[in-house]
């Protein structure tokens, strides 16, 4: 007859129970630390050096404008749209938009000009990000397959349309692991107004364990990250109350093992706590501004309304990176029909509020990681799911287009002032050098060292990819 087991509280009733205060995370820590986590997975080696070839990308910052930034309002310079303005569009082809009937050709309503030695051309919308295209390299021909903010975000950030794929966050988190035992590997960090369209679906690891996930920080609330600390009302949480709990967890653990061998959820809960334990520790520090010169604080635009938010989470991206995040993703814009790049009404009235706030900032980021020496290990990647339509929605606004967008990137293992495909003359669909987001992904693999056919996972009887059986290195871009 088997030795009746503790059933006062079970183990899992025990983690959800302590699992939000300190005295939970306090004690699956020192477990941790001293060995006796049944199942405790193993700290995974730094991989500066790649897992198939030599690495040039250390550590990853993306920015993504959500939402569908329009193309031909920012870089994509198409002086046809100029000269057809108004009238019907007709480029000898089917014609259809997302949300509204085809209007007519819509010119850019900004000023557009040649920056740099390479002459790249940039609206009048990004004067900041305008200095800095010697140091970018340009995809003028990106597509999608699809022209849905739902399935487009997906297949941006897990090369898939549908849910239920690990992001590419995820993957480099699962390949590669963190850089530092204090901080996540892969961090997210949403505009302040809300989540994306996806919610947190675009930061999941889906199938990957579950530790791979991105870490979600709200930057401007009371308590970026969430429990974290034990609230001032737990009072009941003493030093006593965490050596009695100590003891507990640590005997329904072994009797936890017994009953299910090899759970990853286990895993992964126990070593999330693990690292909050450490993190209540490293990231106050981490969040606390107040040590940066004010030359920096007004390089990012924290001393002005319009950009003070974003400019915020990019300086603490920089600060994310140097205290050893693998994987920083900066969102632009929430969810819905405003507050975002998605400029259905007017893009005189909609676009320039989102290029306020985002072009400072990202332009002081981007000469920031150049200043401190970070270009040499750290790669930029500003991304959004899709493009806008070159003719009127309404009178003034754009529709979806999954036809062409631009993405662009600067940094380790980027040769700068270069650009790689283009779209037609209206900007209407990617023509030479089409990339998708498995060329774009590919690509970040094989900077951070990675093949991007080996990185696999067996799910289903399928060895799954990030890249699923597409994806080229767009080669033309590398230095």
């Amino acid at each position: 007859m088997n030795a009746p087991r503790h059933n006062s509280v079970t183990r899992r009733e025990f983690l959800w129970r302590y699992g939000g205060g300190l005295g939970g995370i306090a004690m699956a820590h020192l477990l941790g630390r001293h060995g006796l986590l049944a199942g405790s997975p193993q700290p995974r080696a730094d991989l500066n050096g790649g897992l198939h070839h030599r690495a040039k990308v250390k550590r990853i910052v993306q920015i993504f404008l959500n939402g569908g930034a329009s193309q031909m309002d920012t870089f994509d310079y198409k002086p046809e749209l100029i000269k057809r303005h108004g009238q019907k569009f007709d480029p000898g082809g089917h014609v259809e938009a997302a949300t509204s009937e085809p209007g007519n050709v819509l010119k850019s309503p900004f000023e557009f000009k040649q920056h740099g030695q390479c002459g790249r051309w940039v609206s009048s919308l990004l004067p900041h990000l305008a200095t800095c295209v010697d140091d970018s390299a340009f995809l003028m021909g990106m597509a999608s397959k699809t022209n849905v903010h739902g399935p487009a975000s997906y297949m941006m950030n897990s090369g898939f349309v549908s849910p239920g794929f690990p992001c590419m966050g995820a993957w480099i988190s699962y390949a590669l692991g963190g850089l530092s035992d204090n901080l996540p590997a892969f961090v997210v960090l949403p505009d302040a107004r809300g989540l994306p369209y996806n919610q947190k679906g675009n930061f999941s690891s889906a199938f990957l364990p579950v530790a791979h996930q991105g870490t979600v920080i709200n930057a401007g609330a009371a308590a970026p990250i969430a429990d974290l600390f034990a609230p001032a009302s737990a009072k009941h949480i003493t030093k006593q109350s965490e050596r009695d709990g100590l003891a507990l967890l640590n005997k329904l653990n072994r009797q936890h093992l017994e009953q299910w061998p090899g759970d990853s959820r286990l895993e992964s809960r126990i070593a999330s706590y693990e690292l909050a334990a450490k993190m209540q520790l490293s990231a106050p520090e981490l969040l606390d501004l107040a040590g940066e010169s004010e030359a920096t604080r007004k390089a990012y635009g924290l001393d002005a309304k319009e950009t003070e938010e974003f400019g915020r989470r990019c300086l603490l991206a920089r600060r994310m990176l140097e205290r050893g995040v693998r994987f920083v993703q900066v969102w632009s814009g929430a969810g819905g029909p405003t507050n975002n790049w998605d400029n259905h009404a007017d893009i005189v009235k909609e676009l320039p509020p989102m290029t306020r706030s985002t072009d400072q900032p990202m332009a002081a980021l981007l000469k920031d990681l150049k200043a401190r020496g970070m270009f040499e290990d750290t790669l930029f990647v500003c991304s959004t799911e899709f493009g806008r339509m070159p003719f009127a929605q309404s009178s003034t606004g754009r529709d979806h287009n999954g036809g062409t967008s631009v993405t662009w990137l600067a940094g380790a293992g980027i040769k700068g002032g270069v650009a790689h495909g283009e779209s037609d003359e209206w900007s209407w669909k990617a023509t030479l050098g089409r990339t998708y987001c498995y060329d774009l992904h590919a690509t970040i693999l094989h900077l951070l060292g990675i093949d991007h056919e080996k990185l696999t996972f067996r799910h289903n009887g399928t060895n799954r990819r990030l890249t699923d059986v597409h994806g080229e290195v767009v080669h033309e871009i590398l230095a």
